[in-house]
């Protein structure tokens, strides 16, 4: 998939799109350290692509709970090399995972086609301008806290509701600096601030933040919430993590974002003929 074939697909976000992870840290909590090459980078990205990826997540600062920031430079560093690499080889479609709104700005230059922020855009005053200008696609993620802090006792009163809350916020900033609704997909942040029950109650409850209208991104791959659950490490997690995809696509979910491409490809497929979709 391309920058055109996105475009066309987020006016009718009829199907599920898969995202392919592609960290380049040295520490995110299931691949960090194995694509801090950028040629490296760039090859595990085209070969999630020959898996089935509509797209590719590029991070080059962990999120993990408990990760610290990273300067303004190492990130640059870590992804525009990939971005770059990327590029010369494909014009896939490139997602770039910051809150920082430099570093976006450099991927953009650097060929990537959409902003995915964990923070909503409320850890960067100057993204949505950024977004807007740009006329790109955003993905806002909904965070309480920051990934320093957000795994400490994290509490709701209504969960779905606070969710619910925040994006009519952030969509509103979006929008006032100058975003196009049809660029906006939202995303819930399982396992950002979130406690274990709530990571089930929002996919089980996805149906109303995709009745808000946006394009719905859900992200489960190998996190703790299975892990937990399951008693299981981060490398035995597949199962687990393909049942919260079949689960948050029959909730609504139109993006799902993961490290394990090929079986997710296999289980979207399957999971779109039970729901008519193809």
């Amino acid at each position: 998939m391309n920058i055109t074939q996105f475009n066309a697909w987020l006016e009718a976000p009829n199907h599920t799109l898969i995202m392919g992870i592609l960290n380049v840290t040295p520490d995110s909590f299931s691949d960090g350290g194995k694509f801090t090459d950028p040629n490296q980078a760039a090859d595990r990205a085209l070969e999630m692509m020959v898996e089935g990826a509509d797209m590719i997540d590029i991070g080059g600062e962990s999120t993990r709970p408990g990760a610290e920031p990273v300067s303004l430079d190492e990130e640059l560093n870590r992804t525009i090399p990939v971005i770059g690499a990327i590029r010369n080889q494909s014009d896939c479609l490139i997602s770039i995972d910051t809150y920082k709104s430099a570093v976006a700005k450099a991927a953009l230059d650097a060929g990537a086609d959409v902003v995915n922020d964990i923070s909503g855009l409320t850890f960067d005053e100057d993204m949505a301008t950024l977004v807007a200008e740009r006329n790109v696609p955003v993905i806002l993620m909904h965070i309480k806290g920051t990934p320093r802090d957000m795994q400490k006792d994290p509490h709701y009163h209504n969960l779905i509701d606070e969710i619910k809350s925040f994006f009519q916020e952030q969509v509103s900033v979006a929008k006032a600096a100058g975003v196009s609704p049809e660029n906006i997909i939202v995303d819930p942040g399982i396992g950002f601030g979130k406690g274990l029950e709530d990571n089930f109650e929002i996919i089980r409850e996805l149906g109303q933040i995709r009745a808000m209208g946006y394009p719905v991104l859900l992200g489960p791959s190998r996190k703790s919430f299975i892990g937990m659950t399951l008693d299981l490490p981060v490398e035995e997690r597949l199962e687990g993590t393909l049942a919260s995809i079949t689960a948050g696509m029959m909730n609504g979910a139109r993006i799902v974002r993961v490290h394990d491409v090929k079986a997710t490809r296999r289980a979207v497929t399957i999971t779109e003929k039970i729901m008519g979709l193809n």
